[in-house]
């Protein structure tokens, strides 16, 4: 019997410890250097131009959304048309509700857990404005396809790859595809900072307008060109000089300082989570109950989708007492079909055709965790188990 296989272990060594100290000794709390380094290490990383981190990956969805409201040229205002997929986390679709705009929900492929690309192109109408692409469990989505679907069309795309740090499409980071990409460095991601968010872009008046809304709207943490404001060199107006309706979602400096050193483990994190995911399919490839993801590009395997295939006699209910009478930590895929929940009575939005997979894979699908430590054994009992399940 496994005696633990949770969905997620510490990444942490010394080095986030002495980096913790060094903060503390420093005295310093809110956001400084630290966080300043890992947001430029961060940018190398994944070759993109300009990086904020904020307080979480839901807080880097937040005002991704936000700032495309406050472009000179606003590239969103409120009622317009967002193609969203029907399986995210929460936080993929509540900004997009609190800012306005009409959601238009598609179906997911049972494959590879990402748009069904065939329903996405016949989502498109002249309404649509742009299309949310969320790269699911570390799995990239087919970024040629998209594109060709929105060439010539006043559509752009923003990324959720909080699931998907490392995660690459014909050799580029997933997050960099779209005008805005998000990522998460929550405890059960691919790298931690206690809690944390990342949003990344190309675009510098979009860099600074995250600048202005991270921290209150206020003008401080501007450069002193910039697309915002024009600022004055007197620093005491500057304190509190407040331009547009922002946030407090500021790291902490001690995220900051333990990112920078995760970020130089994150090879070697996404190195052993390909591995026991290789070993994973090896498994689970031909299992004659239950399917599982497949890659598109290179996933940085969040974590393992079970979801029982139409032919077998597996109930899942079955399936969750086992494992848990096991210790063998599991959870529903995301939210499943996001469209089911009591929430949506607060959402303007509408479903395109049928959500015929995510809906059975919000009655038949599950998952279980990867790491970044072996979980060879692991897994070839979690085999064992499942394959014992009483039909």
């Amino acid at each position: 019997m496994v005696n633990n296989y949770p969905l997620a272990t510490s990444t942490w060594d010394e080095k986030e410890i002495q980096a913790i100290q060094e903060v503390i000794d420093r005295d310093n709390y809110t956001m400084g250097s630290s966080v300043e380094k890992f947001e430029k290490d961060f940018a190398k990383f994944i070759n993109r131009k300009y990086c904020v981190m904020v307080s979480s990956g839901s807080s880097a969805n937040l005002i991704a959304i936000a700032a495309l409201f406050y472009t000179n040229k606003p590239m969103l205002k409120r009622g317009d048309e967002v193609i969203v997929p029907a399986v995210s986390w929460s936080t993929t679709y509540f900004p997009l509700q609190q800012y306005g705009l009409k959601l238009k929900f598609v179906d997911i492929d049972l494959e590879t857990l990402n748009y069904d690309l065939k329903a996405l192109q016949s989502a498109v109408s002249e309404k649509t404005r742009m299309i949310m692409v969320v790269n699911l469990l570390g799995n990239p989505n087919d970024f040629d396809t998209i594109i060709k679907i929105i060439k010539n069309k006043d559509i752009f795309v923003v990324e959720d790859n909080c699931e998907s740090m490392g995660a690459e499409y014909i050799g580029r980071h997933t997050g960099t595809f779209g005008m805005i990409g998000t990522f998460s460095t929550f405890f059960s991601h691919h790298m931690a900072t206690m809690e944390g968010g990342l949003v990344t872009t190309d675009n510098e008046e979009l860099y600074h307008i995250l600048l202005c809304l991270r921290a209150h709207g206020w003008t401080r943490n501007l450069p002193k060109q910039n697309y915002v404001s024009n600022k004055k060199d007197d620093w005491f107006e500057e304190s509190f000089r407040f331009l547009l309706p922002g946030y407090n979602v500021r790291p902490v400096e001690m995220s900051g300082a333990i990112g920078i050193e995760q970020l130089k483990k994150l090879p070697n994190f996404l190195n052993k989570r390909r591995a026991n995911a290789q070993y994973f399919v090896g498994l689970f490839k031909d299992h004659p109950d239950l399917m599982i993801q497949k890659e598109i590009g290179y996933s940085s395997w969040f974590g393992f989708s079970l979801i029982i295939k139409h032919t077998s006699r597996l109930i899942r209910k079955s399936i969750i007492q086992k494992l848990q009478d096991n210790n063998i930590d599991c959870r529903p895929i995301v939210t499943g079909n996001f469209t089911r929940n009591e929430v949506m009575k607060y959402f303007d939005y509408e479903i395109h055709k049928e959500l015929k997979s995510a809906n059975y894979l919000h009655e038949n699908g599950f998952f279980v965790g990867n790491s970044h430590i072996c979980l060879e054994n692991e897994l070839k009992i979690l085999l064992s188990i499942l394959s014992n399940v009483v039909q």
